[in-house]
C-alpha cells in the first residue's frame, strides 16, 4: 500500500527555490536602483560660515553674503588713541596775552610759562625798576626769580635767553616794551653776578625806566 501514495516532495521544493530567486532578483535590482539614485545626487556645498567684508577708504564696510547679497555700513573714523595721547602730551597750550601797558602785545610761544625761570636785574640809578618789572613778567605767569641789580648801568634794555628759549624771551621782550633786535643769547657779557639755572635774563635799562615813569 505504501508505494501507491503520491510523491509530492520533490515538486514542493522546486517551488520554494522559485520563490526564494524571485525575492533575491527582486531584492538585487531595488539595491541596484538605490545605489544609481545615491551615485547621481547632485552635491550640496555647505554655506560659508562668515562673510567677507572690506573696508574701502571712504570709512565705509561692504559685506558679500554667501548668496551674492551686499550691505554697506558706515563707520567712523578711527584713532590710534596711543600715538594721540603721545602727541597730545608733546604739546603745550599756546596762548596770546596783551602785551603791558607799555608795551605791545605778547609774542605766542609753545612753551609753558611757569616752566621758564626768568630773572629781573635792574641797570639803572632808579631804585624799584626790577621789583616792578618781575611783577609785569610775574604777571604772565611766568616764574619769575627775586629780582636784582645788574653789574653795570645800561641805556638800552635787553633780554637774554638760554639755548632753547628764544621764544620765551621775544615774548617777555614784547610784553615789557624791549625791541626784537635786544632779544639775544645769553653770553658772558650779560651784566649780573650770575645767569646759572636761568632760562631768561632780563635787563631793565634806562629806556625802560623813562616807559615805567610815564
Amino acid at each position: 500500500m505504501s508505494d501507491d501514495k503520491p510523491q509530492h516532495s520533490g515538486g514542493f521544493s522546486g517551488s520554494l527555490s522559485v520563490v526564494r530567486a524571485g525575492i533575491v532578483l527582486v531584492g538585487f535590482v531595488i539595491g541596484v536602483a538605490i545605489l544609481v539614485a545615491v551615485g547621481t545626487r547632485p552635491t550640496v556645498s555647505a554655506p560659508s560660515s562668515s562673510a567677507q567684508t572690506t573696508v574701502p577708504p571712504a570709512s565705509s564696510t561692504t559685506t558679500t553674503a554667501a548668496g551674492g547679497a551686499t550691505t554697506t555700513t558706515a563707520a567712523a573714523a578711527r584713532t590710534t588713541t596711543s600715538t594721540a595721547a603721545a602727541a597730545a602730551a608733546a604739546r603745550t597750550t599756546t596762548t596770546t596775552r596783551p602785551g603791558h601797558h607799555h608795551g605791545g602785545t605778547a609774542t605766542t610761544t609753545t612753551v609753558a610759562p611757569h616752566t621758564v625761570s626768568v630773572l629781573v636785574a635792574n641797570a639803572t640809578n632808579t631804585s624799584g625798576l626790577a621789583a616792578h618789572y618781575a611783577n609785569v613778567v610775574g604777571g604772565g605767569g611766568w616764574s619769575v626769580q627775586a629780582p636784582t641789580n645788574a653789574t653795570s648801568s645800561e641805556t638800552t634794555s635787553a633780554v637774554y635767553y638760554a639755548a632753547g628759549m628764544q621764544q620765551p624771551a621775544a615774548a617777555i621782550a614784547s610784553a615789557i616794551g624791549v625791541k626784537p633786535a635786544q632779544v639775544l643769547p645769553i653770553t658772558t657779557a650779560v651784566p649780573v653776578s650770575s645767569t646759572t639755572g636761568m632760562d631768561v635774563v632780563v635787563i631793565v635799562g634806562q629806556d625802560l625806566a623813562a616807559a615805567a615813569g610815564s
